[in-house]
This record gives structure tokens, sequence and C-alpha cells, in this order.
């Protein structure tokens, strides 16, 4: 009986060990399918696909992708980043985008061309007000307006653009003129001549197939291709009286050349200044690249300063150019694209990172005064320190710019047309280009 007992009290001890095991075995298998699956969730990764026209814009997003998976471990992103050429991309991209297929998660639109994508009634971009909005204080808005329709916001750009004097301090050191003696428009023609006289080198290069010497001019003046309702003012008064500016220091005043190449971009306008060829420029301040890339030898020579003024009291720069970063309605991952390009241009890290890394002014204001924009880089090693501090001088001077839907229309008139015939060919007089363009936009 004893025997029975015993053998009974085993096999009940054996069934619960064997129960208990198998219930902790159980809760183990349950619980290592739990770490698993989140260790899954952990180390996914999203592919984005990024097409830019700008290699450098290319390096900046790859940059900030490294920061962003950093931050989020839970939510990695694969940005696959292809450059076109400038051309090919926004016409590939316009395609695309026209057709509903083919298009990228995320993509560079240059400002000239930004109009051909929000056409219509419902663009195919989407709208980036959730991210855009509540950094407004932060923001300088006046660039967003540049990307905006009907209320909404449908780009991302990396800079301000605030056009700038840049002074080869040598060559007007040889003619003994100072710098901080040119304050107005007249005062840089007057300078001009000296440096023409003692020097024989020009004061300055125009484009005659691109905008940036007239274009930032009128912005200046207060004036414009189209007023805010679209309404076409390319031949107004004081337009016709900055293309007449410009053609006398070129043809009368004789204090300026056409760019060589055509325009600040070409390889032998690069070559011309590096080996001194004009004593200043007029550019957007993220031409600061193309010197530290194109004109090294020229390191430590340029000064950088506001523009010279019309008049007393007048505007001393204006915002030029810009590309905007889209998210496309055929991206399936839409907020992932707003989150992650929201980290990369308008956090407070990004926004500092176009100056770092790109040399381009921040479109947050709140930044300007961070102890970053006045840690040595390529940037302050070349032109010095303090640009900063010279452009919160004139920050509340720039002029939003007028982005109709012919805005691309105009802006290849100038190029091609206007510039050209009034000041290389010369075939027209400023007034008679203006207005040839201005009527044609008139009648689209």
């Amino acid at each position: 009986m004893k025997r029975l007992f015993s053998f009974v009290l085993l096999m009940v001890l054996s069934l619960t060990v064997l129960t208990a095991c198998s219930k902790s075995n159980e809760t183990a298998s349950n619980d290592t399918n739990k770490q698993e699956a989140k260790n899954d969730n952990k180390g996914k990764v999203t592919t984005l696909s990024f097409w830019t026209f700008n290699e450098l814009h290319g390096v900046f997003m790859d940059d900030a992708v490294e920061a962003w998976n950093e931050a989020n471990p839970d939510q990695q992103i694969e940005l696959k980043s292809e450059v076109y050429p400038y051309d090919e991309m926004h016409n590939k991209l316009l395609i695309a985008l026209q057709s509903g297929t083919g298009a990228p998660d995320l993509a560079d639109i240059e400002i000239s061309k930004f109009a051909n994508y929000i056409k219509g009634s419902t663009p195919s971009l989407v709208p980036l007000n959730d991210i855009i909005e509540p950094e407004k204080d932060n923001l300088i808005m006046a660039r967003f307006d540049n990307y905006a329709k009907d209320g909404k916001y449908y780009g991302i750009d990396y800079h301000v653009g605030a056009t700038v004097m840049y002074y080869n301090t040598e060559i007007l050191n040889k003619a003994g003129v100072k710098v901080e003696d040119i304050k107005t428009w007249k005062d840089y023609v007057e300078a001009g001549k000296k440096v023409v006289e003692a020097t024989g080198t020009p004061m300055a290069t125009t484009e005659v197939t691109e905008h940036w010497s007239f274009y930032p001019l009128i912005s200046q003046r207060g004036s414009d291709f189209f007023q805010a309702d679209g309404t076409v003012i390319l031949d107004n008064q004081q337009n016709i009286d900055t293309l007449q500016f410009l053609y006398d220091m070129l043809h009368t005043d004789n204090i300026a050349v056409p760019a060589p190449g055509g325009f600040h971009h070409s390889e032998e306008y690069w070559a011309f200044m590096n080996n001194g060829g004009a004593a200043s420029l007029m550019m957007p301040l993220w031409y600061m690249g193309r010197f530290v890339s194109y004109m090294p030898d020229l390191k430590g020579k340029i000064a950088i300063t506001p523009l010279p003024v019309w008049e007393e009291g007048g505007n001393r720069s204006a915002g030029m150019g810009g590309t905007g970063t889209v998210v496309t309605v055929q991206s399936k991952e839409q907020e992932l694209a707003m989150n992650f390009l929201a980290a990369a241009k308008l956090s407070k890290e990004g926004s500092i990172k176009t100056w770092t890394q790109l040399g381009f002014d921040p479109i947050r204001w709140d930044v300007w005064d961070d102890p970053a924009m006045s840690a040595p880089n390529d940037f302050t090693d070349y032109f010095g320190t303090g640009i900063f501090e010279m452009l919160k001088e004139v920050k509340d001077e720039i002029n939003p710019t007028n982005i109709t839907e012919l805005y691309p229309e105009a802006v290849s008139l100038v190029q091609k047309n206007v510039v050209f015939k009034a000041l290389k060919e010369m075939s027209q007089t400023p007034e008679e280009a203006l207005k040839e363009a201005a009527n044609e936009l008139r009648n689209k």
C-alpha cells in the first residue's frame, strides 16, 4: 500500500513539474517572440527616394539621414539619392507627376521652375503646413511664400539667399578705395572709375545670359516681374531705369564688363575672377561656396558687405534664388518623408548645418546667434568671421518676391532675351527689351 501511495505521489509530482516546465518554456518562448518582434521593428528600414540637380544637396540630405537614424532607432531610413542635370531632373519630375507614376518620395525644385508644379486646383505635391506652421515664429516666412499657393506651403528652401557684395580688397587697396566708403550705387560707380583708372581692372561683371545682375537690383528697389496679383510689371519705370543703370556701367561709365561665359557660374568666369579679373561681384550669400570651390587664390582677399543703396534709407539686400524640397503625392510614406524633411531643414540642428556644410544663410533667424555660426569652418577660413553679424543688419531689408504661374516664363525671357539684347548684343534699348518681354507675358 505504501509502495502504491509512493508511486502515485511520484507521478503527481512529475506531472506538476512537467506542467510547470511546459508553462515556463511557453512563457519564455512568448517573451522571446515578443523581443524578436521588437528587435525586428527596431531594425526596420524604410527606403525613401530623393531627386536633386545639385550634388551638394544630395550630400546634405545623406548626412541628414545619418542624424535621423541616430535619433530614431525604431524608424530607420535608407535614402536613395539621385542627382540629375538641371533640366533633365525638372522635366523628368514634371512628367512623372503629370502621368501619376514614377515620381520619388522627395525632390528638389528650383525656384524659377516651381510654379510649373503647383498649377491647377490640386497640385501633385503634399502640403507641408503641418510641419511648417509650428515653427513659423522662428522662420523667415517670405522664403516659404515662394513655394505657397492658396494658403498651403509645398516646399522648404535651403537658405534665405540674401544678396551681398563681394569686394576684392587687394584690388581696391591699389586704387585707394575703401569698402566702407561705398554707401550708395552712385558711390559704387565713382569708386569703379577710380579702380579702372588706377589698375585697369573693371569694377564689376554683369551677367548677359542670366538674371542675377538684374533681378536683385529691382527687388532691392521694391519692384519685381509681377505684382502680387499676377499683373505684369516687368516693364515698369523702376525696372527700365535699373536695366539702364547696368547698361551705363558697361557702355557709358565703362566700369563693368560682361561676365566671361555670359554668367557667374561658368568655368571661364571662375578662372577670370580667380586671376583678379574684377574688383567686385554682386551675388547671393550662397555664392560663397563657388569662391571656396573654384576661386582658391582669392582666399583672404574678399570682403562681404551689404549692397549699396539706391537712396538713403533704402534696402541693402534682396532675397534671391532658392530650391524648395517637396514631398510628392505618389510617396507611400508621406508622413515619414515629411517628418524627415522637417528634421533635415526646419530643425535648429538641420538649419545650422545648411551653413556649416553648404555655406548658406539659414531659413531660421533664431540660429543666426548660435555659437556654431561663428565656429571655424571652410567659409570662415576663407572669408573671415562676422558674416552673420553683417547679415543681421539687413535681415529686415529683404523684399519678398512674387512667384506666379508665369514666373518661369518671365525668368526665361529675362535670361534669353532681355539682358542679352540690351546689355550684350545692344540690339534693343533697355526699355525696348523689357517692353517686348512684358507684352509677351501679357499675351500669355
